[in-house]
Protein backbone atom coordinates (compact mmCIF):
# COMPACT_ATOMS: atom_id res chain seq x y z
CA UNK A 1 0.00 0.00 0.00
CA UNK A 2 1.50 3.54 -1.02
CA UNK A 3 0.74 6.33 1.08
CA UNK A 4 1.72 10.21 0.97
CA UNK A 5 4.27 11.99 3.02
CA UNK A 6 3.71 15.67 3.67
CA UNK A 7 5.53 18.36 5.31
CA UNK A 8 7.82 21.05 4.76
CA UNK A 9 11.29 20.09 3.89
CA UNK A 10 13.27 21.53 1.50
CA UNK A 11 14.79 20.78 -2.13
CA UNK A 12 14.23 17.83 -4.40
CA UNK A 13 12.42 15.97 -1.33
CA UNK A 14 9.67 18.83 -0.99
CA UNK A 15 6.13 17.02 -1.17
CA UNK A 16 3.99 19.85 -0.86
CA UNK A 17 1.03 19.38 1.50
CA UNK A 18 -0.77 16.32 1.79
CA UNK A 19 -4.54 16.85 2.12
CA UNK A 20 -5.79 13.48 0.59
CA UNK A 21 -8.30 12.16 3.25
CA UNK A 22 -7.35 8.68 5.09
CA UNK A 23 -10.24 6.69 4.52
CA UNK A 24 -9.07 3.19 6.11
CA UNK A 25 -10.67 4.08 9.21
CA UNK A 26 -14.42 5.05 7.83
CA UNK A 27 -13.66 1.19 5.97
CA UNK A 28 -13.26 -0.48 8.90
CA UNK A 29 -16.45 1.26 10.90
CA UNK A 30 -18.70 0.57 7.85
CA UNK A 31 -17.52 -3.17 7.92
CA UNK A 32 -18.02 -3.43 11.56
CA UNK A 33 -21.33 -2.00 11.01
CA UNK A 34 -22.43 -4.76 8.31
CA UNK A 35 -21.60 -7.56 10.26
CA UNK A 36 -23.31 -6.05 13.38
CA UNK A 37 -26.59 -5.42 11.07
CA UNK A 38 -25.90 -8.62 9.21
CA UNK A 39 -25.68 -10.53 12.87
CA UNK A 40 -28.44 -8.94 14.71
CA UNK A 41 -31.25 -9.06 11.71
CA UNK A 42 -32.39 -12.43 11.41
CA UNK A 43 -32.99 -13.30 15.00
CA UNK A 44 -35.68 -9.82 14.38
CA UNK A 45 -37.57 -11.26 11.30
CA UNK A 46 -37.87 -14.84 12.85
CA UNK A 47 -40.00 -14.10 15.59
CA UNK A 48 -42.77 -12.30 13.57
CA UNK A 49 -46.32 -13.86 14.36
CA UNK A 50 -48.51 -14.62 11.44
CA UNK A 51 -52.29 -15.30 12.54
CA UNK A 52 -52.94 -17.45 9.82
CA UNK A 53 -56.75 -19.44 9.63
CA UNK A 54 -56.90 -22.80 10.08
CA UNK A 55 -57.20 -25.38 6.64
CA UNK A 56 -60.49 -27.10 6.83
CA UNK A 57 -61.51 -29.48 4.62
CA UNK A 58 -64.84 -29.36 2.41
CA UNK A 59 -67.47 -31.11 4.33
CA UNK A 60 -68.04 -34.79 3.20
CA UNK A 61 -69.98 -35.02 0.29
CA UNK A 62 -69.18 -32.19 -1.31
CA UNK A 63 -68.33 -31.84 -5.04
CA UNK A 64 -64.96 -30.51 -5.84
CA UNK A 65 -65.31 -28.70 -9.25
CA UNK A 66 -62.83 -29.91 -12.14
CA UNK A 67 -60.84 -27.03 -13.31
CA UNK A 68 -61.43 -26.64 -17.47
CA UNK A 69 -57.89 -27.43 -18.85
CA UNK A 70 -57.12 -26.47 -22.15
CA UNK A 71 -54.92 -28.80 -23.61
CA UNK A 72 -52.35 -27.96 -26.65
CA UNK A 73 -50.42 -30.18 -28.97
CA UNK A 74 -47.84 -29.87 -31.77
CA UNK A 75 -50.33 -29.20 -35.32
CA UNK A 76 -52.02 -26.85 -33.75
CA UNK A 77 -54.70 -29.39 -32.39
CA UNK A 78 -56.53 -27.75 -29.44
CA UNK A 79 -58.72 -29.41 -26.94
CA UNK A 80 -61.29 -28.61 -23.89
CA UNK A 81 -60.99 -31.42 -21.67
CA UNK A 82 -60.55 -34.33 -23.96
CA UNK A 83 -62.70 -32.85 -26.74
CA UNK A 84 -61.54 -31.29 -29.88
CA UNK A 85 -61.81 -27.98 -31.42
CA UNK A 86 -60.15 -25.42 -33.56
CA UNK A 87 -58.89 -21.88 -32.43
CA UNK A 88 -61.66 -20.39 -34.11
CA UNK A 89 -64.34 -22.55 -32.25
CA UNK A 90 -62.38 -22.19 -28.76
CA UNK A 91 -64.03 -19.69 -27.49
CA UNK A 92 -67.58 -20.79 -27.93
CA UNK A 93 -66.60 -24.55 -26.87
CA UNK A 94 -65.07 -22.85 -24.09
CA UNK A 95 -68.07 -20.88 -22.99
CA UNK A 96 -70.35 -23.67 -23.52
CA UNK A 97 -68.03 -25.89 -20.96
CA UNK A 98 -67.77 -23.25 -18.69
CA UNK A 99 -71.87 -22.31 -18.21
CA UNK A 100 -72.04 -26.37 -17.72
CA UNK A 101 -69.33 -26.43 -15.18
CA UNK A 102 -70.92 -23.20 -12.87
CA UNK A 103 -74.34 -21.74 -14.82
CA UNK A 104 -73.83 -18.57 -11.71
CA UNK A 105 -70.45 -17.08 -12.70
CA UNK A 106 -70.54 -15.57 -16.37
CA UNK A 107 -68.10 -17.95 -18.41
CA UNK A 108 -65.39 -14.78 -18.82
CA UNK A 109 -64.98 -14.64 -14.93
CA UNK A 110 -64.34 -18.40 -14.65
CA UNK A 111 -60.53 -19.42 -14.28
CA UNK A 112 -59.27 -21.40 -17.49
CA UNK A 113 -56.19 -23.63 -17.23
CA UNK A 114 -53.66 -24.14 -19.89
CA UNK A 115 -51.33 -26.88 -20.62
CA UNK A 116 -48.96 -27.04 -23.50
CA UNK A 117 -47.14 -29.86 -24.62
CA UNK A 118 -43.32 -29.74 -24.97
CA UNK A 119 -43.59 -29.54 -28.82
CA UNK A 120 -46.11 -26.71 -29.32
CA UNK A 121 -44.28 -23.48 -30.94
CA UNK A 122 -44.43 -20.57 -29.07
CA UNK A 123 -47.23 -18.80 -32.05
CA UNK A 124 -49.50 -21.49 -31.49
CA UNK A 125 -49.73 -20.82 -27.51
CA UNK A 126 -49.46 -17.42 -28.07
CA UNK A 127 -51.90 -17.41 -30.60
CA UNK A 128 -54.42 -19.35 -28.03
CA UNK A 129 -53.21 -16.62 -25.34
CA UNK A 130 -54.40 -13.98 -27.83
CA UNK A 131 -57.82 -15.37 -28.65
CA UNK A 132 -58.62 -15.94 -25.31
CA UNK A 133 -58.08 -12.60 -24.01
CA UNK A 134 -59.69 -10.74 -27.14
CA UNK A 135 -62.73 -12.32 -25.70
CA UNK A 136 -63.02 -11.62 -22.24
CA UNK A 137 -61.15 -14.30 -20.54
CA UNK A 138 -58.73 -12.08 -18.54
CA UNK A 139 -58.50 -15.35 -15.64
CA UNK A 140 -55.92 -17.64 -17.44
CA UNK A 141 -53.17 -20.00 -15.56
CA UNK A 142 -50.66 -21.84 -16.81
CA UNK A 143 -49.97 -25.37 -16.13
CA UNK A 144 -46.75 -26.45 -15.33
CA UNK A 145 -45.33 -29.87 -15.12
CA UNK A 146 -42.19 -31.53 -14.56
CA UNK A 147 -40.25 -33.46 -16.77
Amino acid sequence: MAAKVGGKGGGKFDLGQNSDMNVTPFVDVMLVLLIIFMVSIPPSTAFVKLDLPPAVPPPPGTKVKEPTLINLQAGKRVFIGETATTLDGLVGALSDQLKIDDPTLPPTEQRVYIRADRDVRYGDFMDVMNQLQGNGFYQVALINEEI
